[in-house]
This record gives C-alpha cells, sequence and structure tokens, in this order.
C-alpha cells in the first residue's frame, strides 16, 4: 500500500478536496464543536490520519475550507469582470456579470455558502482574523470595479464605494441562501433577473 508520505502532489489534492467538501457538509449541519474528526475521514472516506496528515487540527482544516471557499468566490468574480470588460460591456454590465457568478457559485456551493455566512455573526473564533481577511479579497474585487465606474462617469460619484461593495456582495448571498431555503422553485436566471433590475435601480448613475 502507498504511504500517505509518498502520495502524488495530484492524489493529495483530490484528498485534501474530499476533506473540504465532507468537513463542510457535515459542519454546515451539525456544528463545529459537535463534528468529529471520525466523521469527518468517514464523510470523506480516508482515515483518521489522512485527516491529520493533511491538516493540523480540525481547527485548521476549517480555517483552510474558509479560505478555500472564499477564494474560489473570489477568482470567479474577478473572472466574470474580466470577461465582460473583454466583450466591452461598461462598468456596471460587469457588476451584474458578478451577481450571477454568486449566484452561481452559491448554487454549486450551498453548504458553504449557509456557514460561511453564519461564521460572520459569530466572534471569538480561531478563524476569525482568516475570515475577515478572506471577506476583505471578495469585496474588494467589487470595490475595484465600483471606483473605476465612479472614475469614468457611469456610476454615480454620490456612491460610497466600501459600503456598496459590502451591500451587493451581502444582497447575493443572503438573497441567494432565501433562494435556496423559501424559494427553491425558482431559477438562477429568474433570481439573477430580480438582483439585476434592483442593481441597475440603485447603482446606476442614469436609467438604462
Amino acid at each position: 500500500m502507498t504511504s500517505a508520505r509518498t502520495t502524488s502532489p495530484r492524489s493529495r489534492t483530490a484528498t485534501r478536496d474530499k476533506l473540504f467538501q465532507a468537513a463542510v457538509t457535515l459542519i454546515a449541519e451539525q456544528g463545529f464543536s459537535s463534528t468529529t474528526v471520525e466523521e469527518i475521514a468517514e464523510r470523506a472516506g480516508v482515515a483518521k490520519g489522512t485527516v491529520y496528515y493533511n491538516f493540523a487540527s480540525k481547527t485548521e482544516l476549517f480555517e483552510e475550507l474558509l479560505r478555500h471557499g472564499v477564494e474560489l468566490l473570489t477568482t470567479d468574480l474577478r473572472q466574470a469582470a474580466e470577461r465582460t470588460a473583454e466583450r466591452g460591456g461598461g462598468r456596471v454590465d460587469a457588476l451584474d456579470a458578478m451577481v450571477r457568478a454568486g449566484l452561481v457559485f452559491i448554487d454549486h456551493y450551498p453548504a458553504f455558502t449557509q456557514l460561511y455566512v453564519a461564521e460572520l455573526w459569530r466572534t471569538g473564533r480561531a478563524w476569525n482574523d482568516t475570515l475577515l481577511m478572506v471577506r476583505q479579497e471578495a469585496v474588494a474585487v467589487v470595490e475595484s470595479v465600483l471606483r473605476a465606474g465612479v472614475a469614468e462617469g457611469e456610476l454615480s460619484e454620490e456612491i460610497d464605494v466600501q459600503l456598496t461593495a459590502a451591500a451587493l456582495v451581502g444582497m447575493v448571498l443572503v438573497a441567494a441562501l432565501d433562494w435556496k431555503a423559501f424559494q427553491p422553485e425558482r431559477s438562477l436566471e429568474d433570481v439573477h433577473a430580480a438582483l439585476s433590475l434592483l442593481l441597475q435601480g440603485r447603482v446606476a448613475g442614469h436609467p438604462r
């Protein structure tokens, strides 16, 4: 049998991904304190020792889980804005594309999103600093588009960039969670269309 220490980088990445998925699902279902390393290993289909080989502790696993998930979201948001710019779209178009990218991400990772939003309200956690740091990275992507839009005259100069960026990210997170929990019959396109109208009315400097 191949030992953990001779596992290929690709195999180790696959193992870590399985651990992330198992941990986020279990913790979203029953909470961090109630979730054991044994349960995470069982859900991931690996030995308990594999968890400790990849992560020093359950806390480290959770901290890395938060970082990994938000980095995926940040990448999706940035790429949505870049693709819009390549097609010649404006800044409001980029923001709209980012809203849709956020909804797609949440549609793919609902358990992670539920967990992330819940952790934003908690204090005294070992991973609070990490959570705040990765949250700011996601919000900063939206801030950059807003600032460019204001500088170019497409967006209103009255916009509070920091607060508006945070509000847009929060709007997508909360609306998507409400969609998944209470209005699952709606399609992603339907939810995006509703948020797009809200975005156009609240952020654009003039009617479109």
